[in-house]
Parts: C-alpha cells; structure tokens; sequence
C-alpha cells in the first residue's frame, strides 16, 4: 500500500455532503422571475392572457377525451374558485341571538331530563 492510499482515507474532503459555509441564496435576495413576469411571458408568446390558455386547454382536453387532464383541470378550477368565494360575512340579530339561546336552553334542559329518568 502507498503512502497517498493510506491518506486518502485519514482526512475526509469537506466536500462530502452537509451544508457548506455561504452556500444558496443571501438572505433578502429576491427571485429572479416573478409571477407576473411569467404571465407576461405566457401572453406575450400566445397573444392570449393565462386565465384564456387555462381555458382553451381545457376545452382542448375535453375535446380529445384526456379525462386524467380534464380532471387536473377541474381541481385547479374548482380551487381557484373556492379560493375566490372564501369571504362570507354572518350578521346575527339580537332576536337571533336570542332565539338562538332560548332554542339551546330548550334542548339543554330536554338532555337533563331524559339523564335524570335514565338514572
């Protein structure tokens, strides 16, 4: 065995996997590429905003019987969507409200009832 063999193996590279010292991106850097830069690539190269592309994709999908693709696009529709249906605003009345207690002191006392009998 030679002498280089016999130190190969004593002092391991730093090169070995784990994290290094300054790697990846600094701190604060932002993206190279922005959603709406994207978009604006997207139309710029198809002469039709995403949300049209989305669209005629997936009629195109529908057209040629890709259900797995008609169905990728049914979730990223149904998605959007939901997503943009999220708000929902609840005004309660205080005659409301207060039906609302008098209905549970109802059902409360009906439960007390029915656990005394049973015992």
């Amino acid at each position: 065995m030679s002498t280089t063999e016999s130190k190969r193996y004593k002092n391991p590279a730093p090169t070995r996997g784990g994290a290094r010292a300054g790697a990846g991106r600094k701190k604060g850097s932002t993206p190279r590429y922005t959603l709406e830069d994207l978009m604006a690539q997207v139309e710029h190269h198809t002469g039709r905003t995403y949300a049209e592309q989305v669209a005629i994709n997936y009629a195109t999908a529908i057209g040629r019987s890709d259900w797995s693709g008609v169905r990728d696009y049914d979730k990223v529709l149904l998605g959007k969507m939901v997503a943009d249906k999220q708000e929902v605003e609840v005004v309660n009345s205080e005659s409301e409200a207060e039906t609302r207690q008098l209905v549970f002191q109802e059902a409360l006392a009906k439960l007390q009832a029915l656990s005394t009998k049973a015992k």
